[in-house]
Order: C-alpha cells, then structure tokens, then sequence
C-alpha cells in the first residue's frame, strides 16, 4: 500500500427529512444563490422544502444548469454573485450542479480569467465562496469530494478539476427524491457510480486489502440493489442503498494508498463533449472494451473481481477475468445502458478521429495506472466500441 493523506471534510447528513435542518448549517445574515438545474426541484417538493427551511435567508435563485455544466452559463452566476454580494451557495440538483457549483466557487473570487481553472485543471487551495448541497440525484458522489468537471461549450471540451477548497461544508442526501427520478436517471446513477468503483479497484494487486473489499462491497450491494430500485424506486431501503454506494463509490476512501486508472472517464468525457451521450452511458459503453484491450495488464485483478464479485468459477483466473468483463456487460444491458456508439448516435465513426486528435493535442498519451494505454490502444478501444 502506498503513502496516503486523506481529508474530507464534508458534513453528511443522510436519510429523510434531513432538509429541514439546513438553518442549522448555513451561517445568519448569509445570502444564499439557490442554484438548480432543469426545475425539477419544483416538481418533486424539494424547492418548496429547501425555502421552507430558508425562512429568513436572502435567496437569490439561478436556474438552468445543464446536465454536463457549461462554463458560459456557469459565468452568468458567478457576474450574479458578484454583482449581488453573495456570500453562500446552495447546489439544489444531482452532480452536474454540484459540479457547475464548484467551478462558480472557484471563480468569483479567482484572479484571472475563470476558464484557466478548467483549462489547466487547476487545484483549488483557498479563496473560494463556501457551498453546501441538497443532493436530488445519487450518481457523481460530488457531494462528498472536492472533484468537478465542466464543458465548455464553444470549444466541445470537457475536462476536470478540483482542490480542496472544492469540499462541499454540508451535503443532505434524502433517498427519498429517487421515488420522482425517470428511469433514465437511475440506470446513469447506478452504472456511473459502478464505473466510479471501478476506475479505483481494477488495475492490478496492491495489497490494499481494505479498500479492495470495500469497493467489491459496493459493488455487489449496487448488483444486488439494481433490480429492487429501477423496479419500484419508492423502496426507500433500496433507494439509500443506491445513494449511499453513489457517496462511498467517490468521496476518496477506496482510492487512498492505491494508483488509480481514470481512462475509462477521459475517452467517456470526449464522447459526452462530442456527442452530447449521458456520461454514465459513456462509461457503460468505454469501460468494458478498455478491459479488453488492457486485458493483459489487468487480468489479475480481473480474476480477483470475477471470483469476490461474480462468483465465477473456472480452469483458469485467464478464463475467470475474461468472464468478468462479459457479465460486467451483461449487467449495464439488464440496466438499460447501451454497450456502443452506434446506439447512441448515428455519426459514431467521428468518434475515432476526433478522440484520437484531442488526445494527441492535449498529449495524453500514457493514460492509465500503468500509462501504458497509448494512442495505438485508444484507437482500439473506440473501434471495438462502435
């Protein structure tokens, strides 16, 4: 195991009616920016609750922050902030604006032009406007880790950043707000947060017994509560189940004393910039063919999974971690999830060129917890994809 430092210090507050002790956690006389998303706050009672709770506040509301933020909207709250005085930010919304939060934190006060945070993927120190969260979507785990990623629109860029100015003080996590979310959003929550897992676990043995165990546990409680939540998602036992593994699978704990892969989020990130794809569609669609195509790098954590996480048994851990990747597979379709680019789009061959230059231009070509995954194993990665 390697050398490790973790700090985490956000405030969960987990379960129903966990919304009514936000005058507790926010500082009197703050002014609040409530931002949100498509309105869907308004459909499901989370609005009313949150300004319930607000009673006394100046709330100055934003609207409109798309799935995958856009840095150009994202600016618009940050001259509001500016121009309003604003000293606290509410993110009333699932990850894409938790993260469009994190970047407004970030830029108020940031000396320069903003969008150097995004391009240069800064590290986020100090000087930021202090943020909690209403989470209303299980899915990125921003509500508890300091990470963001943002599009900048005119330019088809999706790229991440973070520091640990970027932990939300508070999150509530009500698993009851699963009960009003369309199908679509729980298919992505559940595979983006196995894909999460993932990313941190499945590279190669590195005697970091605890965190291989938590992240198989999470994986097979995210198997086991598939089925329960997209069945009935007013089960409330399998709904915290799915929230709580969507918070654990990204607030840092698995990946401490480990090197970590990420590759599968890079070729997915191009594919939501150039295509618009749901990102946790992106993952579904990347993750299994990169295990493929890396196959001889990550076979034995391959076997490991297979054998602790499918139960597979057969003559050898080579078998055993090639059926890991068909029943991984197999699971994003039971959810719902396309496996290709085809099923997406109808231009999936500009994938390939297009992936294959940005990486070349940003130089990312050594990606992967070996940085063996070269521009050779990516164009083989999205072939295999189509």
């Amino acid at each position: 195991m390697l050398n490790f430092e973790w700090y985490n210090p956000t405030r969960l507050l987990f379960g129903a009616d966990q919304i009514a002790k936000l005058k507790s956690l926010i500082p009197p006389g703050a002014k609040i920016l409530l931002a949100y998303g498509g309105g869907s706050i308004f459909q499901n009672g989370v609005h009313q609750q949150v300004v319930e709770a607000l009673e006394g506040y100046t709330v100055v509301p934003f609207g409109g922050i798309e799935p995958n933020p856009h840095y150009e909207t994202l600016m618009k709250a940050v001259e509001l902030i500016r121009a309003e005085n604003i000293s606290f930010i509410l993110a009333v919304g699932g990850g894409s604006v938790i993260d469009g939060v994190k970047f407004i934190s970030a830029a108020v006060k940031f000396a320069g032009d903003p969008i150097t945070i995004i391009r240069e993927r800064m590290l986020i120190k100090e000087n930021a406007i202090p943020f909690g969260t209403v989470l209303t979507l299980p899915a990125t785990g921003s509500e508890m880790n300091s990470g963001s990623v943002v599009t900048i629109a005119a330019t088809q860029e999706k790229l991440s950043f973070g520091g640990e100015a970027l932990f939300p003080q508070f999150s509530i996590c009500d698993p009851t707000v699963v009960q009003s979310l369309p199908t679509r959003q729980i298919q992505n929550g559940l595979i983006d947060a196995f894909v999460h897992v993932m990313e941190q676990y499945l590279t190669f043995p590195q005697q970091a017994d605890l965190q291989d165990r938590i992240a198989e546990g999470i994986l097979q409680t995210l198997i086991e509560t598939a089925p329960k939540v997209l069945q009935n998602p007013s089960d409330y036992q399998a709904a915290s189940n799915l929230m709580w593994c969507c918070t654990m699978a990204l607030n840092g704990l698995i990946s401490k004393g480990v090197k970590v892969d990420w590759a599968t989020h890079a070729i997915g990130h191009e594919l939501t910039a150039l295509y618009g794809i749901d990102h946790a569609r992106t993952l579904a669609i990347i993750g299994p063919n990169l295990y493929r195509v890396l196959f001889e790098s990550k076979k034995e954590k391959l076997a490991q999974y297979g054998k602790r996480v499918w139960q597979i048994s057969a003559a050898s851990d080579d078998q055993i971690a090639a059926e890991a990747i068909e029943r991984t597979t197999a699971f994003f379709k039971q959810t719902g999830m396309p496996t290709t680019i085809s099923e997406c789009t109808e231009d999936a061959d500009k994938a390939i060129p297009f992936i294959v230059a940005r990486f070349k231009d940003r130089q990312w070509t050594a990606l992967g917890e070996h940085q063996n995954l070269d521009l050779e194993k990516l164009e083989q990665i999205l072939q295999k994809s189509l």
